[in-house]
């Protein structure tokens, strides 16, 4: 009897040391937080369906070219335009310019002085350098004054097959400020899409250049105080051209032409977009998405 009693006593202290044990265990969801499902992500591609998920709230100009040259956020139309065709893009359609332009002759409310202190211009383009003028991929034009507020400048006078020359420029507060790929270039050509990226800081001064994902630019920091981006008013939205190229001219200056090439999803944000939602458009736009 004895001898069962201590069996007993035996198997309940193995009963206590094995609740003891699991108890301790350390949880696998301390937080318990709820479940996922690897199906919530199938498809996505850096956590998105689509572009459109991006930053949508910071969104303040947007060119998508499905069969329409507007301006969607605004619903606006162009004044004018030349040489300009739809044709298939990155997503959707894009717009093909032979020697053309889009010309929007009126004042964004997005692009006010107050309005529109940092920013991130985003667009794929189709191009190749022509070796004899430049092209201004888009300006926020001054009227009757030939630098732009900002002018998205590529140095498609070069004869070179293995690098775009990406330029652009800005007022400031005092003068003008303006960036370079002095060495990194991206794969680019007639037949090929191009992401282009821009950034540039309000608070900081800093002027980035993203191509294809990868930060090339040169000379970032711009500067504060009176290197300061300032949007003069009034201002006017040209894409393709400047006023010397659509038949308003302000000089004699004749060393841009009207674009030759393509442009596609051109959108303009009121921030600076995070480095892994630029590489995200720039994926995402790689997939049509």
């Amino acid at each position: 009897m004895k001898l069962l009693n201590n069996h007993i006593k035996w198997l309940f202290t193995l009963a206590a040391i094995s609740m003891s044990i699991t108890a301790c265990k350390k949880s696998d969801n301390p937080n318990d937080l709820p479940e996922v499902s690897p199906n919530d992500y199938a498809g996505k591609i850096d956590g998105y369906d689509s572009s459109d998920q991006i930053f949508p709230q910071n969104l303040v100009a947007y060119w998508s070219f499905d069969d329409t040259k507007n301006e969607l956020k605004s619903n606006s139309a162009p004044t004018q335009t030349a040489g300009d065709a739809f044709v298939t893009g990155m997503k959707g359609k894009a717009i093909k310019l032979t020697a053309g332009y889009l010309y929007y002759a009126k004042q964004f409310d997005a692009f006010k002085t107050d309005n529109l202190k940092s920013f991130t211009i985003s667009t794929w383009v189709q191009i190749a350098n022509n070796g004899s003028k430049r092209t201004m991929l888009l300006q926020l034009a001054r009227p009757g004054i030939f630098d732009g507020n900002f002018d998205f400048r590529l140095n498609t006078q070069s004869t070179s097959t293995t690098f775009l020359g990406i330029g652009p420029r800005f007022s400031a507060v005092v003068g003008s400020q303006d960036n370079l790929n002095a060495t990194l270039s991206p794969a680019f050509g007639a037949s090929v899409w191009t992401h282009i990226l821009l950034t540039y800081d309000g608070t900081t001064g800093i002027f980035k250049m993203w191509a294809n994902g990868v930060d090339v630019g040169s000379y970032n920091n711009r500067g504060t105080g009176n290197n300061l981006f300032k949007a003069y008013e009034p201002t006017e939205f040209i894409i393709g051209g400047n006023y010397n190229t659509i038949g308003k001219p302000v000089n004699a200056d004749v060393s841009y032409a009207a674009m030759t090439g393509s442009v596609d999803e051109l959108r303009i944000f009121n921030r600076v977009l995070p480095d892994a939602h630029i590489k995200a458009l720039y994926n995402l736009g790689k997939a049509g998405k």
